[in-house]
């Protein structure tokens, strides 16, 4: 495997935690708009395209708003019965 010269850092969290949430839908909206049916030649095409990605995306990011999902009993009891 080719070195890039890129350090790696790992970051150990608990699951629950609200900014991992946002993490995965960041990464998630990178795979869909950026990685998804894509193909690559190359690791450093990969990081092109996600770079480019990510320039393009900051230009008019916005900070993600958080809404309470609302559970009704008919929802409960769909599971819980």
């Amino acid at each position: 495997m080719a070195d890039l010269g890129r350090p790696v850092y790992f970051h150990y969290t608990p699951t629950s935690a609200s900014w991992l949430n946002q993490i995965e839908i960041w990464f998630g909206i990178l795979s869909r708009k950026a990685l998804k049916q894509a193909s690559f030649t190359s690791t450093s095409n990969l990081i092109n395209a996600i770079e480019a990605f990510i320039t393009r995306h900051n230009q008019q990011a916005q900070p993600f708003k958080w809404r309470r999902r609302e559970v009704k009993g008919a929802q409960i009891k769909k599971y819980y019965s």
